[in-house]
């Protein structure tokens, strides 16, 4: 008899439970691992990407790369979830498993801001990353405003990232005294669970003359006059605007009838949906962690365990904690890490690692690690 699953989206979160169940039970394993795209990338990789630091071909992983027992990579399209009967329909063909777990992130829907399709640019997808890596470089003189356009966002640190590493890529092309950088944030600190981490972010910040605007979301950009319109119906003139677009779950989740508030609720501590056999982990869900890679691995590491654990007839395995470490770049080569953990307590605990030459080589581990776990590829 073998464990029958079947992923939908090959993420963290997917990547991360077909290797665990792989390595686990080899043989005795018969998952199918789809999503629509044909290769993964790493979200870091983005700001390298956007920046000039790395080419996007360079940092394109290929699912044809996976070669793990008991695990196929299909790539296709995802047309219909049922998840009464755990009948999944892609455009290529039909599958009933045992087990269904689903973790197709989050998307993101640019025309819920107006203005920003006809007069801005985001960095969250990897075409829109790919698409700054030449629009950057026009940027010489004016006002740069990073800003988010509504609320949750996946990886909370990405927005003061932009900030920091954007202030660093106009010093080294001579331009930084032409230049205004503003950042529009929700929260009235960046990263709310973890005040240590805002103060050195917010001491940077005026270190390196970057504004930060508090709780405010950015509602419409005016294309024509250049102006970026928040919701308490500030305007704010920009000659370059990089935009965190609102996010929502893929539309075949929300025709499932699996959401609730725009997003899958799940037992936190097991990820378990309201549907016999089926999971969600990750972005798609409501679970109350930040929606960022790490936490939708530990999802999958918490998933992974109770299934080898009821193939098995083992002990029931620890319950999902919520906890995560994030790597920040600061820019001027120094990065930090933030770890935070959002279930164990009633309210979120964090620690803060300063920025240094170790958290440094600690996040290019963190990457190549990935790298070779998922994919059997090594730097």
């Amino acid at each position: 008899m073998k464990l029958n699953v079947l992923v939908l989206g090959a993420g963290f979160g997917g990547l991360e439970l077909s290797s665990l169940l792989s390595e686990a039970l080899g043989n005795n394993l018969d998952l199918t691992l789809i999503d629509k795209n044909e290769s993964f990338f790493l979200g870091f990789s983005k700001l390298d990407v956007m920046f000039g630091k790395k080419t996007p071909e360079s940092v394109r992983l290929y699912y044809k790369n996976i070669v793990k027992p008991g695990v196929r990579f299909h790539q296709e399209e995802i047309l219909e979830i049922d998840p009464d009967t755990r009948r999944v329909t892609t455009n290529k063909d039909i599958y009933h498993p045992d087990i269904l777990v689903i973790a197709l992130g989050a998307d993101y829907d640019q025309a819920a801001t107006p203005g920003l399709l006809e007069g801005g640019n985001e960095f969250y997808s990897f075409e829109g990353a790919e698409r700054l890596r030449s629009i950057i470089p026009t940027f010489t003189n004016g006002h740069a405003i990073i800003g988010v356009t509504s609320t949750p966002f996946k990886c909370p640190p990405a927005p003061s990232e932009a900030a920091l590493l954007l202030d660093e890529y106009l010093i080294a092309h001579g331009v930084r005294d032409n230049c205004e950088i503003s950042l529009v944030m929700p929260f009235n600190i960046p990263i709310p669970p973890s005040p240590k981490t805002s103060r050195a972010l917010l001491s940077t910040f005026k270190e390196r003359g970057i504004t930060f605007i508090p709780n405010r979301l950015v509602n419409s950009l005016d294309p024509d006059r250049k102006v970026a319109i928040l919701d308490d119906k500030t305007e704010l003139p920009y000659d370059l605007f990089l935009g965190i677009p609102k996010h929502r779950v893929p539309a075949v989740v929300e025709t499932s009838g699996m959401t609730d508030d725009g997003w899958i609720p799940v037992e936190y501590k097991t990820l378990e949906s309201f549907y016999p056999n089926v999971y969600a982990i990750g972005d798609v869900t409501s679970v109350g962690t930040a929606k960022a890679g790490i936490f939708s691995e530990g999802a999958a590491q918490t998933v992974a365990a109770k299934l080898i654990a009821e193939f098995r007839g083992g002990v029931h395995p620890p319950d999902y904690n919520g906890a995560g470490s994030c790597y920040i770049e600061f820019g001027r080569k120094m990065v930090g890490r933030v770890d935070v953990d959002f279930l164990s307590d009633v309210t979120p605990s964090s620690q803060f690692f300063e920025p240094s030459d170790a958290m440094v080589k600690e996040k290019q581990h963190f990457g190549a690690s990935r790298k070779e776990k998922w994919f059997g590829l090594k730097d």
